[in-house]
């Protein structure tokens, strides 16, 4: 969702230090390219770091042993959501990445299966592997999900990027190993787009069949965590023709170090409903140094600095972006639905989630709402409650850049801020029962 209204918000350089805010004269911050390049697509490979020594204590709610490594859960208020709502395999995200390690313990029970390649065939044999499109969608044996740059069933993540990414949205939760996923059951469709040797023409090229294999096959969500800064024709078609089927988009806002109002990245920057864009922040709530802000283009903030999550081999390890942060918001978006059978459209789960988040003071001038995910308001809230719109939050930040044009202490600015700011609607609190 996005706006084309410019905000002047000079508070966000006054209230915090913040590990980013990118400008002009900023020399880490990407340039704009002198003349139009070719549109392509690329996911940026952070460094996996593994996981060594003890896996940690058990949580109460869930034994995965890992679950006390992640911060970013914690942060999200995730062990209460599960008080509301663990989600459904009946929801389905599209993982459009590097693939998966789809043998991964913490993943298999999570995998999204068609149900037209499995079973046998008139002739007795396994439709798994039977070498027949059983299903009649235009490739053969696709059980889990579809790899566009082989052009076949063999979703091997090289890299361990998507592996990662798919288990910080739904790694099996309860199971008494490694971690949970923000949604502890969900279906994960693996299209894989994406292999390091590839041309960025190449992923574009696949991103677009991905895309498209998502919406025929009636996923629910598709999280995508690569882009470029070229727009698409061919891409923005595929979306809109996911935003008619229903299906969220969630769009890492990138790594460029930019401000995205003025330096596009896509498709998390398309103007289209169904797109939510996140950005990236810390332990300490700031946004990454490496990571694109735009107060009329990132939606919300969401963890992403050294994310513990599932790797290839059975492994798990760290990662750090806005990849890891897009992940979190799919997670979130995927118990919305579960809990809420009748909220499917895009455009009503990205309200729960811009509009149910932590108020943050240091996401002014970065991101639309100044809004952190939070997984517990997102379940708890009613669609009632929900009355802080996006007309509404222009009008607020044009208030608030007037008041900001005379020369105030901190605290006086941060009072006039919050005044501007609508409280966030009480929610149930669900009490902790011994044993759960």
């Amino acid at each position: 969702m996005k706006t084309t209204n410019s905000l002047v918000l000079a508070l966000s350089m006054m209230i915090s230090t913040p590990s980013v805010h990118a400008s002009k004269a900023d020399p880490k911050a990407k340039k704009a390219p002198s003349k139009k390049a070719a549109a392509g697509r690329t996911t940026e490979l952070g460094k996996a770091v593994p996981v060594t020594g003890k896996t940690g204590e058990q949580e109460v709610l869930l034994n995965d042993p890992s679950i006390s490594e992640a911060w970013g859960l914690k942060m999200t208020s995730a062990q209460k959501a599960w008080r509301l709502s663990q989600g459904d395999r009946k929801i389905v995200v599209a993982v459009i990445d590097t693939g998966a390690d789809i043998r991964h313990k913490d993943l298999q029970s999570n995998l999204w299966t068609n149900s037209g390649e499995v079973g046998l065939d008139s002739m007795g044999r396994d439709k798994s592997s039977n070498g027949v499109d059983d299903d009649k969608n235009g490739v053969v044996d696709d059980v889990h999900g579809w790899n566009f740059v082989g052009n076949n069933n063999k979703l091997t993540d090289n890299h361990g990027h998507g592996t990662h990414i798919a288990g910080i949205i739904g790694a099996e939760g309860g199971n008494g190993y490694g971690i949970s996923g923000v949604s502890p059951k969900v279906s994960l469709m693996i299209l894989k787009y994406f292999e390091p040797n590839s041309s960025a023409g190449e992923n574009l090229k696949n991103t677009v069949k991905a895309i498209d294999y998502a919406v025929k096959m009636k996923a629910n969500i598709i999280n995508y965590s690569g882009g470029g800064i070229e727009p698409s024709s061919e891409e923005k078609a595929a979306l809109k023709r996911a935003e008619s089927a229903g299906i969220l988009v969630v769009a890492a806002a990138g790594n460029e170090r930019s401000n995205s109002d003025i330096h596009r990245y896509y498709p998390a920057d398309y103007d289209l409903d169904n797109i939510v864009s996140v950005t990236a922040i810390d332990r300490t709530e700031n946004v990454l140094a490496s990571s694109n802000y735009g107060e009329e283009t990132v939606d919300i903030a969401a963890p992403g600095y050294n994310i513990i999550s599932t790797l290839p081999d059975g492994k798990f390890g760290h990662m750090t972006g806005t990849s890891q942060a897009t992940a979190f918001v799919s997670g979130v978006a995927a118990l919305i639905m579960a809990k809420n059978p009748e909220l499917r459209k895009a455009d009503q789960i990205i309200k729960y989630l811009t509009q149910t988040g932590d108020t943050d003071l240091k996401l002014a001038g970065k991101t639309r709402y100044l809004k952190r995910l939070n997984s517990y308001n997102a379940l708890a809230m009613q669609n009632s409650d929900l009355n802080f719109n996006g007309t509404r939050a222009q009008a607020q930040r044009r208030e608030i850049s007037e008041t900001t044009k005379a020369p105030q202490d901190l605290a006086s600015l941060a009072k006039q801020m919050q005044k501007h700011i609508a409280p966030a609607p009480a929610v149930e609190e669900v009490p902790v029962q011994k044993g759960q």
